[in-house]
């Protein structure tokens, strides 16, 4: 009896979008999938072929690698190889909705990329507008350093959120921001605007302490002491804060009005000073560390500023052109605690509750 071989099927090609799908959602993931056969070749490109949509091959799938671009024309082909030995290729065309600026948040990432920052520097990430979905953002968010350490997300706000680790960056550390946010949901309507990679370096460890009791400020690199500063802190009415800060800012030159703090101008403690050399600002709400040439006579034995620190003009250049952003600065001995989030106070929050602030605390 003769033998009858059973045909061998064509394979058939599947895609998640329809051919001249309109308004498809950004958060897609394009897929595309065979049946009785493998993917060969797939691509997805912007129509004007300008943008290209990288995928990876997983069993007998296709998938892309990010979400679609809001108010774009793609073009999809795939072609796979049949269990019958003939090829076959499909090809869509779709276009994806269209989203105001008010539909997108966008994230705006400090360090900036190939920023070199101290220890103390947290990641900031802050939104244009308001995230809703914070667990779904958060899974997308990550931080890779080398060497490896443990940190947490914390969201001060629907619009800002901060990464640290438990302690202080380790000095010479590499760290890799990845935010994966590019047509995620951000909840109401709203979706992520980019993706965004940003690759910076933790410099020496640079800490400075300021003993407001003995008006001085000391100066340690890795844990040893480089220079010891007289200075002068904030007066009696006008106390500098204690706590941990971190350099947020620097300038060479810096016009000092004292209505930027809340002090009117019929106050008798108002100031407007023009050109304060060598300044560093260490709180929201008007702390520098800078040159003081008017106060010299009092630094290093009373205080008598409206809250800054205050030191020579020749020490203040010296410790400007050692300082960076994210630097640490102590201040010990003041009565005046330092109010949450008046500046970057995220080292004064202990770990516990720190890790608290994760959208995904007490998930699994």
């Amino acid at each position: 009896m003769k033998h009858v071989v059973a045909p061998k099927d064509p394979v058939t090609l599947k895609a998640n979008v329809a051919e001249k799908a309109a308004d498809v959602h950004v958060d897609t993931i394009v897929t595309t999938s065979a049946e009785h056969g493998t993917i060969t070749d797939a691509s997805l490109k912007s129509a004007d072929g300008k943008a290209t949509i990288n995928g990876r091959v997983a069993g007998n799938q296709w998938i892309a690698s990010q979400r679609l671009e809001p108010a774009t024309n793609y073009l999809l082909k795939v072609t796979g190889h049949g269990e019958d030995g003939k090829n076959a290729t499909i090809a869509r065309t779709f276009s994806t909705q269209k989203l105001t600026l008010k539909q997108q948040t966008y994230p705006s990432v400090a360090p900036l990329k190939g920023e070199t920052v101290g220890v103390g520097m947290p990641v900031i990430v802050t939104f244009d507008v308001p995230v809703k979905n914070r667990a779904l953002f958060e899974r997308n968010m990550s931080v890779q350093t080398t060497p490896a350490v443990e940190g947490s997300w914390d969201w001060f706000s629907d619009r800002e959120v901060h990464f640290r680790p438990e302690h202080f960056w380790k000095a010479g550390s590499k760290v890799k921001v990845v935010l994966r946010l590019n047509g995620l949901p951000a909840g109401g309507g709203v979706y992520g605007q980019q993706d965004q990679v940003i690759n910076f370096t933790i410099g020496r460890e640079a800490i400075s302490t300021v003993d407001v009791a003995s008006h001085k400020l000391t100066y340690t690199v890795d844990g040893k002491t480089i220079r010891t500063i007289p200075v002068t802190t904030g007066d009696a009415q006008h106390r500098s804060r204690e706590g941990t800060k971190i350099i947020m800012e620097k300038f060479s030159s810096v016009d000092m009005d004292a209505a930027t703090t809340g002090v009117d101008s019929e106050d008798p403690g108002y100031y407007n000073i023009k050109g304060v050399r060598w300044a560093m600002r260490v709180t929201n709400s008007g702390e520098f560390l800078h040159a003081a040439p008017w106060s010299v006579a009092s630094q290093g034995n009373a205080n008598v500023s409206h809250g800054c620190t205050g030191m020579s003009t020749a020490n203040a250049d010296w410790l400007y052109h050692q300082s960076r952003r994210g630097d640490v600065v102590k201040f010990v001995n003041s009565p005046r605690p330092l109010e949450d989030r008046n500046g970057w106070t995220d080292w004064n929050v202990n770990w516990n509750t720190w890790t608290k602030g994760s959208a995904l605390s007490g998930l699994t």
